[in-house]
């Protein structure tokens, strides 16, 4: 028996027949009692007598789990219509993905054609556009191009240099990318005259191409709330209500939220009452789980199967993500994928993971959303203004690009640099990687150097000497781990295997690759050191607990390091629940546990009968004894104090360590940069994933009454920060008279453990609404229905410590909001203003790591190497600081190599990138950095390959500066560091000194260094 036979028989029977004889009599029809995911069978029946059907439903997460389900009992895809991310009346824009899933379902139902929609009722509630126009644009058509440009103006599309994200064209020569919103990947039309001659889609990340396509369709850049969606159905739609009663709660929650916002006239929903006056146009049928009078069930629930697998029905139909393990333990049939839950049809029973395990499905988006944004090395951060540090002749202004004439007839183009006295140095592309942006402290004004001197060699060959020194003993540690042999783990076994199956998500590909390279870690013979960064909520967690299962798997111990008691609280319920199913025994140490139970954990420890303990700095008292430790997992390294990470270095010299940080400290992340610790970086968002809508704006009472009802309204919680504790009781006095419904608590540091521990629990049990609390929820609670967070004073906050604050927030689909006040009567400092447009400015998806950078130049670098590195960091720029810091770990490590930004190409010829081929300068100074660090001629075929790509057939110049390219890599080759044309003369430099010169004389000036250097 299988799926298929099961949609037959349903599919068949006199049942179903006779409800759909009454619906085409009647024009309506309801189902009743339909138990677990017996909804979903219904419907997958019913795609094969109505080819288009709207199925509304009370939420997204029903929509999304009715669509996975459908998928799964009859191989069709439906389409799920979201609802706008904003609330009416907002003075934002909804999110461009959705806006485009929710135009591409009109253009499927402008078409024509088959289209099975699931919506929930919210969606439904908002109007759409009355008319949808598109551009279609087939290979070999033709058009043009300035009537393209301006339809894609018309359609909303905004024009920039570079195209990163959706609603966005760019125009460069015959070369039109644009990002459609009905799209997962931008698309680049490359033009012949008024010709398409090549149609294909490209990485926005990388700005590459993927693949070549036949044909397109754009959809505009934004929708118009005009009309009802009804407007878009064929007459022979079926509409489906997923259980009314559900449905109508949710819209008049929708209705409530509206009632709160101001000047909605053009934004009014649709009510309920008037959808379904307007279904009445149509076939309908409703479905619910509530058996109504008078209905014979035509299906029943399972019992339950917990640890009786031995008991399961000779006819049963197992839908598992646990497919491969089961089939090797029953004969039943076992099909892989997920339902919420289990049903028997006559007398054949279909079982779910949540009859079998006892496990809660999370139907996700039935595709990740596409990175947007584009690759920090395709854009250079420096503009005309901006001090720059030239490695060989110190500070300097940066003025721009400029083409200048060297000899008649021959021009080049330069970065120019004014240094003191408005000196003036013209840098060659070739030698672009030498510039580097300087970093500092915010409003540091660094002195301009003065050319002919040997002052800035001087400044530049101390701090590197000092450097040197100071990481010679820095790198003491890591020449040991080196050295000393680690226990190496086994390759994964069947039942970690399992364990990855009960992850609820679908792990995105940055946090598959960390989770890859910390196992290989573990299976190598020296201790692993990784650093985990990714913003909070990317998914380290899962990284450690795949790294935990390994290693107790080998019959090692795992000890977890977290900052706070909420926190360990958190990861202990986290791991509690993931191996539950398993052998191994998890415990938590933390001011939670009585002395009594604390006393029995650490001997169970002793004597191996503890396996994973997860605990803050109790962990590193000296009764704490381990029978066998393996790996030491650190959550948010920076909150522990100097002499618990003393602790922690001594550790790293015999286990494998793995640290997580969202924002790590300067320190650790640049020695992770530096080559002395290895990196992970998880920049992909999860799945429906949303920026936090942060707000930074006085205090306001209006404003906090707004906020806290918006989010009561729509089924949500609130943190309030107020980190004060003497007048924390005050503060929730305050909310609870602004919104008196709203049920208060409080939660801080200073309360006795048990009750800060039963108000947190009561909390994260949605018996309050609002929770008045201090800091103590930075690295705490993970509570995925607190989507509002108003922070008190915010300029009081650390920048990294803001971040991870508003990092509480907007841990599900659902929009989250953060307001951060300040008080205007109160002193501001300008390091305090700096941070708050910091964290105004980094609300963008992975901003965590860009905003430990942003961090380092409010604070001043002195935390990144320790204080007295600070006045280094002022003198050298932090950017040329970390360059000479990874030269001083090459040294030290033995690796004796020449970079490629040291090598000198520097002859009398027209090698340049033309201004009218890449006409953003801030992309011309970004390939110039690019091409100054190849090392083969590989990479050199790379770039030029990508750059075809791009911007379409190489120019003359810039196939010379290829020339360039490729000479300067075999030049690397051959020990030669510089390669210059003087007065009719060539003069090659080699690393040993000795000096060839050339005489030009006529000849071809690149055939004849290659000549020169034995090529």
């Amino acid at each position: 028996m299988t799926l298929t036979n099961i949609l037959d028989q349903i599919k068949q029977s006199s049942y179903l027949t006779k409800r759909l004889l009454s619906l085409k009599q009647d024009g309506k029809v309801a189902f009743s009692g339909l138990v677990g995911s017996s909804a979903s069978l219904l419907l997958a029946a019913l795609t094969e007598r109505y080819s288009n059907m709207l199925i509304i439903t009370s939420s997204s997460a029903r929509a999304e789990a009715l669509r996975s389900e459908i998928s799964l009992f009859c191989q069709k895809q439906a389409m799920v219509f979201p609802a706008p991310d904003i609330v009416p009346g907002e003075n934002l824009k909804p999110s461009s993905g959705l806006i485009g899933e929710r135009l591409a379902v009109l253009e499927q139902w402008a078409s024509k054609a088959s289209a099975i929609v699931i919506a929930p009722v919210k969606a439904i509630m908002w109007r759409t556009s009355l008319r949808l126009e598109k551009v279609r644009i087939s290979d070999d058509q033709k058009i043009r191009l300035d009537s393209l440009i301006e339809q894609l103006i018309e359609f909303g599309y905004r024009r920039f240099d570079i195209v990163g994200e959706r609603g966005e064209f760019s125009v460069r020569g015959g070369i039109v990318d644009i990002f459609p919103l009905n799209h997962d990947q931008p698309l680049r039309l490359e033009f012949f005259g008024d010709k398409i001659e090549s149609l294909r889609s490209f990485d926005a990340y990388s700005q590459r191409s993927v693949d070549k396509l036949a044909e397109i369709k754009i959809l505009p850049a934004s929708e118009r709330y005009e009309a009802p969606v009804f407007e878009h159905l064929s007459k022979n739609t079926l509409i489906i209500f997923d259980e009314l009663m559900e449905i109508s709660r949710s819209a008049d929650q929708q209705l409530d939220e509206q009632r709160l916002m101001k000047s909605l006239t053009a934004l009014k929903y649709v009510t309920l009452e008037e959808i379904q006056r307007e279904s009445e146009n149509y076939q309908r049928i409703g479905l619910s789980q509530f058996l109504q009078p008078g209905d014979e069930p035509i299906f029943t629930g399972n019992p339950g199967y917990l640890n009786k697998l031995s008991e399961l029905p000779a006819k049963a139909i197992v839908v598992s993500k646990h497919a491969a393990r089961l089939r090797e333990e029953i004969t039943q049939e076992v099909v892989e994928g997920s339902l919420h839950g289990g049903f028997v049809f006559g007398d054949l029973p279909v079982i779910s993971d949540r009859e079998l395990f006892g496990e809660e499905v999370i139907f996700r988006k039935a595709k990740a959303i596409p990175q947007e944004g584009v690759a920090d090395d395709l854009l250079a951060d420096l503009k005309p203004g901006n001090y720059v540090i030239h490695e060989n002749y110190g500070m300097a202004v940066y003025r721009g690009l400029e083409t200048v004439e060297i000899e008649p007839g021959v021009r080049q183009e330069y970065l120019l640099l004014e240094f003191a006295g408005a000196d003036r140095v013209y840098v060659p592309p070739s030698l672009a990687g030498l510039v580097e942006k300087y970093s500092s402290s915010s409003g540091y004004e660094p002195k301009l150097s003065k050319l002919g001197t040997k002052k800035w060699l001087r400044t530049k060959s101390r701090v590197k000497q000092e450097l040197k020194d100071m990481t010679k003993d820095l790198l003491e540690l890591y020449a040991v781990r080196e050295k000393v042999s680690g226990f190496a783990f086994p390759a994964d076994d069947i039942w970690q295997s399992e364990l990855e199956g009960t992850f609820p998500f679908e792990a995105t590909k940055d946090q598959q690759k960390a989770i890859q390279d910390t196992k290989q870690d573990m299976e190598s013979g020296r201790p692993m050191d990784r650093l985990v960064c990714g913003d909070v909520g990317y998914g380290k967690t899962e990284v450690a607990i795949r790294a935990a299962a390994k290693a107790v798997s080998a019959g090692k111990q795992v000890a977890i390091l977290v900052p706070t008691t909420i926190l360990a609280e958190q990861h202990f319920n986290n791991f509690k629940d993931r191996f539950k199913t398993s052998p191994f025994v998890v415990e938590m140490l933390s001011r939670f546990k009585s002395k009594k139970e604390q006393s029995d954990i650490v001997k169970a420890l002793t004597l191996g009968g503890v396996d994973i303990v997860i605990g803050t700095h109790r962990l590193f008292s000296k009764d704490i004894k381990f029978k066998d430790l393996g790996l030491v997992i650190i959550d948010e390294e920076q909150r522990f104090g100097v002499a618990h990470k003393e602790k922690l270095k001594q550790l790293r010299k015999t286990v494998d360590v793995l640290t997580l940080s969202a924002t790590p400290i300067p320190r650790t992340l640049y020695l992770s940069l530096a080559g002395a610790r290895d990196l992970s970086v998880i920049n992909t968002p999860p799945v429906d994933r949303s920026p936090i809508r942060t707000y930074v704006l006085p205090w306001s009472e209006a404003v906090i009454n707004e906020a806290i009802r918006r989010e009561l309204d729509r089924g949500g919680q609130i943190y309030f920060l107020h980190n004060f504790v003497e007048t924390i009781e005050s503060v929730a006095a305050r909310i609870k008279k602004l919104v008196p419904e709203a049920r208060v608590a409080v939660g801080h540091g200073q309360l006795p453990e048990k009750e800060l521990e039963k108000t947190m629990l009561d909390f994260l049990d949605r018996k309050f609404d609002v929770l008045v609390c201090t800091s103590i929820i930075e690295s705490g609670l993970d509570i995925t229905n607190v989507n509002t967070i108003l922070i008190d004073k915010a300029d009081h906050f650390g920048l990294s410590q803001l971040y991870q604050i508003r990092g509480r927030v907007g841990r599900s689909a659902v929009r989250a909001y953060a307001y951060l006040f300040y008080h205007p009567a109160g002193v501001m400092t300008d390091q305090a203003l700096d941070r708050l447009k910091a964290i105004q400015e980094f609300t963008a998806l992975g901003s965590g790591y860009k905003l430990a950078m942003r961090d380092l130049e409010i604070r001043g670098a002195g935390n990144l190497l320790g204080a007295e590195q600070s006045g280094h960091i002022m003198e050298v720029g932090f950017d040329l600081y970390c360059e000479l810091l990874e030269e001083a770990v090459r040294e030290v490590k033995g690796i004796k190599e020449v970079s490629p930004r040291e090598v000198t190409i520097d002859l009398k010829v027209e090698a340049f990138i033309p201004q009218d081929y890449v006409t953003d300068e801030r992309q011309r100074i970004a390939l110039y950095r690019r091409m100054n660090l190849l090392c083969t001629r590989e990479e050199v075929g790379e770039i030029k390959k990508e750059l075809k790509d791009r911007f379409g057939q190489i120019p003359d110049k810039l196939a010379k500066l290829f020339d360039l390219l490729y000479l300067k890599v075999k030049a690397l080759k051959a020990g030669i560091k510089s390669v210059k044309e003087e007065d009719s003369k060539i003069i090659i430099e080699k690393l040993s000194g000795k000096l060839v010169k050339l005489d030009v004389a006529g000849q071809d000036k690149i055939k004849l260094v290659e000549q020169g250097i034995g090529g």
